[in-house]
């Protein structure tokens, strides 16, 4: 999805993103990095004297589009002694 064709309304901070989609934020981050979602810079004036969740923004419809195949790994159990 190009920039040009998302409006000002679709991109979300992180946080946002994983309340509106239910991913977690840490996985929201790891798609970013490894190129199958897009990130944008967030509003500088924001995210000063803030934490890291200000800094980066993501389109919402990409992280919908994402999270419809998401699922959560399941939880090692621990091993019987």
């Amino acid at each position: 999805m190009e920039a040009v064709e998302l409006y000002p309304d679709d991109l979300v901070y992180g946080h946002e993103a994983s309340a509106a989609t239910g991913v977690p934020e840490t996985v929201i981050r790891k798609w970013a990095s490894r190129g199958q979602i897009n990130r944008f810079q967030g509003d500088p004036r924001q995210y000063s004297g803030q934490g890291h969740e200000y800094r980066t923004m993501y389109a919402l419809p990409e992280v919908e589009a994402r999270a419809a195949t998401y699922r959560p790994t399941p939880q090692r159990a621990r091993k019987a002694a």
